[in-house]
């Protein structure tokens, strides 16, 4: 199996041009100028171990201190964005 990173590559190469954006909603800058991070209220946490791809972690790592509590926000947006399916 390939790494990431040569997964990646030749959707990276892609000129943008060559994107098909149809399927996507329209985001206004005016979106991008009022959101926000909403950071999950504090609940019991369990420790895990967890392997993720060396350039996903320095990303978050290059935002600032928090990293761990951002990626969990993300995480938690992702499940309630789909616990809908579940049911």
């Amino acid at each position: 199996m390939t790494n990431a990173k040569e997964r990646l590559a030749p959707i990276e190469a892609l000129p943008e041009d060559r994107i098909d954006f149809s399927g996507l909603p329209d985001m206004e800058a005016a979106f991008f100028q009022t959101a926000r991070l909403i950071m999950p209220s504090a609940t019991s946490k369990q420790a895990i171990s967890l392997r993720v791809d060396e350039d996903v972690l320095h990303w978050f790592k290059a935002q600032g201190k928090g990293h761990l509590s951002r990626m969990n926000a993300v995480l938690r947006a992702y499940m309630l964005a789909h616990a809908k399916e579940r049911t």
